[in-house]
């Protein structure tokens, strides 16, 4: 379409021209002593027409040969960035399908001929990390950091996360509290903070981290409980050596966490080594009421008593009504009977302490059961029933 337009206007332009050339009669005088040119306005006009196009194209022409030198640079250049992104995308593309070593090739080109050699540094970093070549990862890192500030964050979150592959969890962890001190915080930083505190032993950033990331929904809800339950269990345990700090650390957990199963029985095995055998039974009477646990029920009937004897009887007596009622609720727990089997025992109530043992094993054969029911009958001087039992339980794992 745009060539039949021009062919038009030229023809047009031409008929023009004609139809000029026969109605005009005027005519333009050059006077030069001793010369005299007269010619026609219409020979005039086309001569100065073609005059004007051939000095134009004159000059289009010079100004081409002069930026000859400066097109010549700049399609060297232009053709300089198509190769350096090519050699960064086939990187990128290598990395993934797991070709490290021609990512790490495609990617020191990028680096000597790209636009963005701080990119293609960490991609080869990271392609040497994979395959555990560190010297030429670190050498690489190294140039990623001469890079600039503009790729400072990409290159502290690159350092973190070859940190936390290798364990490093220290190392990944001042990266990452740079990072979240330089700018604002990102989702995917927190996330990568929460791992490294994890795997330092940082059990109180690892509960505040895990709040704020389940707040923001950025880790799946049972997984920062779990995290919250290990950070939990390990601070109480760094506590276990000293009964002030154990009872500050646990009335700092929130009731919630408190009543969790793994939670619960932890503090009640410290508190019982600590001689907090009250605390311990309220522990597990708390938790149990909550959510029903066969190990915190086994735990329930090992606790110690640190009362005087005459009120022995009374505490064992309370412990197994207790034990009792929940069983109203879990008759089929071989646990539960085995713990009611415990209880009785430590009561000297033999005959209900064998049945409950008893009605235990018809559950679940089990080798403490078997050493509890041996060393009933022992007690009993029933040495028969004892050797049997004993030998059963050395056949169990």
């Amino acid at each position: 379409m745009r060539s039949l337009a021009w062919l038009l206007a030229v023809f047009a332009t031409a008929v023009a021209l004609v139809i000029l050339g026969r109605v005009d009669a005027g005519y333009v005088l050059f006077v030069y002593p001793p010369y005299r040119v007269e010619v026609t306005m219409f020979f005039f006009a086309l001569a100065a027409a073609a005059s004007f196009a051939i000095l134009y194209a004159g000059v289009r022409l010079l100004g081409q040969i002069l930026a000859l030198p400066a097109t010549v640079r700049a399609y060297r250049a232009r053709r300089r960035r198509e190769r350096a992104h090519g050699a960064l995308a086939a990187a990128l593309q290598a990395y993934y399908e797991g070709r490290y070593r021609r990512a790490e090739r495609q990617a020191a080109l990028a680096f000597e001929i790209g636009p963005a050699p701080g990119l293609a540094a960490l991609l080869a970093a990271r392609a040497a990390h994979q395959m555990r070549n560190f010297e030429d990862r670190d050498r690489w890192l190294e140039r990623a950091d001469a890079a600039g500030d503009e790729l400072q964050t990409a290159r502290l979150v690159s350092r973190a996360e070859l940190a936390l592959e290798e364990r490093d969890f220290a190392a990944a962890r001042d990266a990452l509290r740079r990072v979240q001190s330089s700018g604002p915080r990102h989702i995917a930083t927190a996330r990568l903070l929460l791992r490294a505190e994890r795997g330092a032993g940082a059990w109180d950033e690892v509960l505040r981290l895990a709040g704020q990331l389940v707040k923001r929904d950025a880790i799946a809800p049972a997984l920062a409980e779990e995290y919250k339950v290990q950070a939990n269990v390990e601070l109480l345990g760094r506590s276990a050596d000293d009964t002030g700090a154990f009872e500050r650390r646990w009335r700092a957990i929130s009731e919630r966490d408190q009543l969790h199963p793994r939670v619960a029985a932890a503090a009640a095995r410290h508190a019982t080594a600590l001689g907090l055998a009250a605390l311990a039974r309220e522990i597990l009477e708390k938790a149990l009421a909550a959510e029903w646990s066969s190990r915190l029920i086994g735990l329930y009937a090992q606790l110690p008593t640190t009362l005087a004897p005459a009120e022995r009887e009374e505490e064992a007596r309370l412990r197994i009504e207790r034990a009792e009622r929940w069983l109203a609720a879990h008759s089929r727990d071989p646990e539960l009977l085995a713990a009611l089997g415990r209880l009785c025992a430590q009561a000297e109530l033999w005959g209900k302490a064998r049945s409950f043992l008893e009605a235990s094993l018809s559950f679940e054969d089990a080798r403490a059961v078997h050493l509890e029911l041996a060393r009933l009958a022992e007690r009993l001087a029933d040495t028969g029933e004892a050797q049997r039992h004993f030998r059963r339980a050395a056949e169990l794992p």
